[in-house]
């Protein structure tokens, strides 16, 4: 057969559907606040950081080969840095979010550092003790008011019309950024590494993949992500404290999310996160019984679909709305191999 016989492309037609409508989406929801009611906005807002926060973790242990159990420690940390920069500094609530990335990326940089020794269950372990070491600092620092907690009194000097715009412009941003980030950094040269160094870490570091930068940046990366999303959610709530913001069950919904979704595929996280959502808003009255059955559901995608819910979709319709890698084509438009 003769190489011009054939034809690479990187999008396909059902991407590029996806994509359309995700550009949409973005551009609809700043709107909301002129159609929709406050619960309906409250309802978006959540969900997209439900999406942004799963998005990171995917990233973290779908490509980085690092499963947390601590990124409550950033959620909490993205949303108390909200609260002071506005309580202490002054600064506009609005404007004080992209600044709420800043705590968390100190303190995963020297986090990493201590963690970079440990691996698999060690590594998890790890995580989760430095996101209960923070929890109990922040608990005992007076100048955040302690156990008690925070209040973003400064949103009172906003209308509900002003608060709405800025959340619903807070959220296309967070979801551009994490789910699109995410997808132009997968499609680059870091994302080839990122892959490599995932499937064999060994194999990528004698190829020349500096497999500890790379993870040490996507620690990094993850917590921002995370920090912002985490500052968002608390926005809307108007009140944190460490209880709430370094809850352990914040890693609960992760790993729920990625692992029923697909881990290692963008679009994992959001079919996750709109089961989630929707599970929780449906049976969420009752209590331990639906804790219980979201258990017992994430056994059964571990044992019987280790791809997650995604996985199976694409048996039965190979259709990926972001492919991150190539399709080699006949022209003519027959498929002959995705890679």
């Amino acid at each position: 057969m003769s190489p011009s016989q054939f034809v690479v492309r990187r999008h396909t037609v059902s991407s590029k559907i996806a994509i359309a409508i995700a550009v949409l989406l973005l551009l609809a929801i700043p709107t909301m606040p002129f159609w929709a009611t406050g619960g309906q906005i409250r309802l978006v807002v959540e969900l997209s950081c439900l999406i942004a926060i799963a998005q990171m973790w995917n990233l973290l242990a779908g490509y980085g080969g690092m499963v947390s159990v601590g990124q409550q420690a950033f959620i909490g940390a993205g949303g108390y840095s909200l609260f002071a920069l506005s309580a202490f500094a002054g600064f506009n609530p609005f404007w004080s979010v992209p600044l709420a990335m800043v705590l968390p990326a100190l303190l995963a940089a020297p986090s990493y550092l201590l963690l970079r020794k440990l691996d698999g269950p060690y590594f998890a372990i790890g995580t989760w003790v430095l996101a209960e070491t923070f929890r109990l600092v922040t608990g005992n620092l007076d100048v955040v008011n302690a156990g008690s907690g925070m209040t973003l009194r400064a949103m009172s000097q906003f209308s509900a019309h002003e608060r709405a715009v800025g959340l619903t412009i807070l959220c296309s941003l967070l979801l551009l950024a994490t789910i699109g980030g995410t997808f132009l950094m997968l499609r680059s040269r870091l994302g080839l590494a990122l892959t490599a160094m995932r499937d064999d870490p060994v194999s990528a570091a004698s190829q020349g993949v500096n497999v500890g930068r790379m993870r040490f940046w996507i620690f990094v990366i993850a917590a921002m992500g995370t920090g912002l999303a985490g500052a968002i959610y608390y926005m809307v709530q108007l009140r944190i404290s460490p209880g709430s913001g370094f809850d352990p069950y914040w890693s609960s919904i992760c790993i729920f999310i990625v692992m029923v979704g697909g881990i290692g595929r963008l679009e994992g996280p959001i079919i996750g996160a709109l089961i989630y959502f929707f599970a929780t808003r449906l049976f969420g009255e009752y209590g331990a019984t639906y804790l219980i059955v979201l258990g017992i559901l994430t056994l059964f995608v571990a044992l019987f679909a280790p791809g997650g819910l995604w996985s199976l979709i694409s048996k039965v319709r190979d259709w990926p709305w972001f492919p991150v890698g190539h399709t080699l084509e006949r022209r003519g438009g027959t498929e002959e191999a995705r890679g």
